[in-house]
């Protein structure tokens, strides 16, 4: 019994020394690392960082100097405050650090970071890099849509001219016009109701709060990307929100490819009108060194 006693004790002081270990962690090779604040447990400096993160970050550089090291819950982040240090990172050293880290936002939001926005660096960023700047957005295929531009332009004015003498919330305007051109371009038509008499997948209302949800969503400090122990806890709700709103875009999506492939699938001379009409050529292509997925093209269009 006394010698099933000290087992049980000596169990509960390696248990114990473990879970100390995780909390103090002991760092046997002396790094000369960037300096900055000592961490707290479990929170490290998250403590430090208030509602304006830039601002935070700026006083703690006027302590620590232009490059020190913070860490945020598990993680530990450097943080460049300087013209020169910056050049560093992005310049100097940009492949290691062209990778953005793996957040919830990139996989509930971009397809499992399948848009070049959240995409690791390597081959499939590089290839994506390449579709925007010679298929989709080359200076020839802009130019051929001039036209859209110009008649929204026009049809943007004539609306503020009707509006002549009366209160305009301009933001709203420049807003609708910015949303036309670019799913003209993009998705080869307007895909969103503009009135309540019109019949769409998504009114205007809808589709920008879907958008401002995206924005809002891509920018927030969620706590369990940075203490994944407690992540699927979703202390702040974003995740449940970023999930809900994959739904909705996925919707939109799989509306719009279905009306493309339609349409493909009709013509006999097939010839690409806009940039869903391009993705999904390139999505048969299979020459491609990646191959692009179903994912793959809603990242792209979400882009």
């Amino acid at each position: 019994m006394e010698a099933q006693s000290w087992a049980v004790l000596a169990l509960s002081w390696v248990a114990t020394l473990f879970f100390l270990s995780k909390i103090f962690p002991y760092n046997h090779r002396k790094n000369r690392l960037p300096p900055g604040p000592k961490p707290w447990p479990i929170i490290g400096n998250l403590n430090l960082i208030g509602p304006l993160p830039h601002q935070s970050l700026h006083k703690l550089s006027q302590k620590y100097g232009h490059l020190m090291q913070l860490k945020f819950g598990s993680y530990p982040v450097l943080i460049a405050s300087s013209s020169e240090m910056a050049k560093q990172f992005l310049k100097t050293y940009d492949q290691i650090f062209a990778t953005r880290p793996e957040t919830a936002a990139g996989k509930y939001t971009t397809y499992n970071y399948s848009n070049i926005t959240w995409a690791p660096y390597g081959p499939y960023w590089r290839q994506g890099r390449k579709i925007y700047l010679h298929e989709l957005f080359s200076s020839k295929r802009l130019e051929s849509y001039e036209y859209i531009r110009v008649e929204e332009k026009k049809a943007f004015m004539s609306r503020l001219f009707a509006l002549s003498g009366k209160p305009v919330v301009l933001k709203d305007h420049l807003s609708r016009v910015t949303l036309s051109i670019i799913s003209r371009i993009v998705l080869g038509k307007k895909y969103f109701s503009e009135s309540k008499h019109e019949e769409s997948i998504v009114t205007l209302e809808e589709f920008q709060e879907m958008l401002d949800e995206l924005f809002l969503l891509n920018g927030v400090l969620n706590i369990g990307d940075w203490i994944p122990w407690i992540d699927f806890l979703d202390l702040q709700g974003y995740v449940k929100r970023m999930k809900a709103l994959c739904k909705k875009f996925d919707r939109f999506h799989d509306h719009v490819i279905g009306e493309h492939k339609a349409r493909k699938e009709a013509e006999k001379d097939f010839v690409p009108k806009d940039m869903v009409d391009l993705l999904l050529k390139l999505a048969d292509d299979p020459n491609l060194e990646v191959k692009l997925t179903s994912d793959g093209v809603k990242g792209f269009i979400q882009v």
